[in-house]
């Protein structure tokens, strides 16, 4: 046995046959199923000849199809790759190329545009469409589970999200990303768990299974090693087809979900505004839920203070990390807690804050957040960016993927933003997760990305693109004085534009891409015409 994904989940079907593990939509999974499922699909791709070390593309929304595809791959030694199901034509061949596919596992709404672009990837052997003809394969293959042994080295990639480029895929051993995502540490002691048998040892010892649900899309490296860490602990993973936020609450109240996993605002505030409003039947009962967890993007403090007032006997939390580190800290999200500019933390285990001299920076100080230890082993196809991504800290190895932290006095880590999105203005650096949660704090303002725009005095100025709150029409200057109030002057948007609906990537990170689409083909609403007060 190894460390390993495939050996993990095989440990919770041998010890709960019988125990539902997952829920999707319509589809119900015993572990039992589940395993003789993925077995069969296994045999398939193998008889297609993916084999060890192949790289299977898994395009489409979340569905049980796509679970059992990514357990069949791991049982295979093979490598799962996630393919956001709204790429354009474009994407879609990149992505092909970039991975070296030779299978492609899709939903069948995506046939014209997979068939269209897979003379792209010349080493592409399958492609199967979830539905008739996955079942089809499925029932082909043989249930048996005879793989044969796999390698806690074996790897597993993510590819990022690209909000800032195109998608890189982060390469992980299996046992790393364990230890760093997927359940191989007490997240809140920081505590390495003992060894793989540890997750059963402790189901056994329950009082029976959580039902825990992943909201963001398995495309998310999150919602991957979130689902995985649930699978492990011999828990039920409840998994909707669909970001819907009254539908997520109707699951809360049928399968008693006792936590949640949200990505930021982008869910975090859908969700409690339809919990205040009670559904068809005026009231959803969430007595179940103990604990909902935020990552991958912000989670305001407003939004924080919505939801503990809705839900005070929930506990919520800030979960730090990136798919080129793993978790790097968690801190308790609490109500009405002063602003810092980000969530502070807690850090994890080998994580530090590196000054621009590459050494631990001290309390007051920013720098750039590291962790080693368990780290990946870099990009795929990529050995420039992978020589970037990593720093030498007397000795040991550290990823720094670019995320900016301040060191506090009590020792936890305030988490400021990407340095990537950074706005320079004046020779100031402005992080847009802060005034995005100074925005958010307006009673009129639903949701809100900021980025930074080339000024010829400047260098750049901050800019805001705003979605007001349904049926406000929001005072936009008086917007600009009630941030003087909040944040140093020199961080308040120079530019705000009103825009219906903020545009964010499938897994709820702004896309700042659209966001300077947008700026360059629209006028302004707001111009801030005095750019040198403040």
């Amino acid at each position: 046995m190894a460390v390993h994904f495939a050996d993990l989940f095989e440990h919770a079907v041998d010890a709960f046959p019988d125990r539902m593990a997952i829920i999707c939509g319509p589809a119900r999974r015993t572990y039992a199923e589940l395993e003789e499922r993925a077995n069969r699909f296994a045999h398939y791709l193998a008889s297609a000849g993916v084999g060890a070390g192949d790289h299977v593309g898994v395009f489409g929304r979340n569905s049980a199809g796509l679970i059992e595809t990514f357990l069949a791959v791991c049982k295979l030694r093979a490598v799962p790759v996630n393919i956001n199901y709204r790429y354009t034509g474009p994407e879609l061949a990149y992505m092909l190329t970039d991975a070296g596919l030779t299978a492609l596992v899709h939903d069948a709404e995506l046939s014209p545009l997979v068939e269209a672009e897979s003379s792209s990837a010349p080493g592409l052997r399958a492609t199967v469409a979830i539905g008739p003809d996955f079942e089809a394969a499925v029932a082909s293959g043989s249930p048996a589970r005879d793989f044969g042994p796999r390698s806690a080295d074996d790897v597993y990639i993510i590819y990022t999200g690209g909000t800032t480029g195109y998608p890189k895929g982060v390469m992980w051993r299996h046992e790393d990303i364990w230890r760093t995502l997927a359940g191989g540490i007490d997240f809140a002691t920081g505590v390495p768990l003992p060894d793989e048998w540890e997750p059963v040892r402790r189901a056994r010892a329950s009082g029976g299974p959580a039902a825990r649900l992943t909201v963001a899309p398995l495309i998310h490296g999150a919602a991957q090693v979130g689902l995985f860490g649930a699978l492990f602990a011999c828990d039920t993973a409840v998994v909707l087809p669909r970001f819907d936020a009254h539908v997520l609450w109707q699951a809360v109240e049928e399968h008693r979900i006792s936590q949640l996993m949200v990505i930021g605002d982008a869910m975090a505030r859908p969700l409690i505004e339809a919990y205040r409003s009670g559904g068809p039947s005026g009231r959803y009962d969430a007595s179940s839920v103990t604990a909902v967890t935020s990552s991958g993007a912000l989670f305001s403090q407003a939004v924080k203070d919505e939801c503990a007032a809705a839900l005070p006997g929930v506990v919520f939390l800030d979960a730090v990390g990136s798919t080129e580190t793993g978790f790097t800290g968690m801190g308790l999200a609490s109500a009405g807690a002063a602003g810092r500019g980000g969530p502070s933390v807690k850090p994890g285990p080998d994580v530090l804050v590196l000054d621009d001299s590459g050494r631990p920076a001290a309390p007051g100080e920013s720098g750039w957040l590291a962790r080693g230890g368990n780290v990946p082993l870099g990009y795929y196809n990529d050995s420039v960016k992978t020589s970037a991504l990593f720093i030498d800290v007397d000795g040991r190895r550290y990823a720094v993927p670019g995320d900016m932290a301040r060191v506090e006095s009590d020792g936890t880590f305030t988490l400021l933003g990407r340095g990537s999105t950074c706005v320079n203005t004046g020779g100031e650096k402005v992080y847009p997760e802060e005034v995005e949660d100074a925005l958010k704090s307006h009673p009129g303002v639903f949701d809100a990305v900021v980025v930074g725009l080339p000024d010829d005095r400047l260098g750049q100025r901050v800019a805001a693109l705003v979605q007001p709150r349904d049926g406000v029409a929001l005072d936009v200057s008086g917007l600009s004085s009630y941030l003087r109030d909040r944040i140093a002057g020199y961080k308040i948007p120079r530019r705000i534009w009103i825009t219906g609906e903020i545009g964010r990537t499938a897994t709820g990170k702004p896309d700042y891409g659209w966001a300077r689409e947008y700026t360059a083909d629209h006028d302004p609403s707001w111009i801030d015409r005095f750019l040198n007060r403040g």
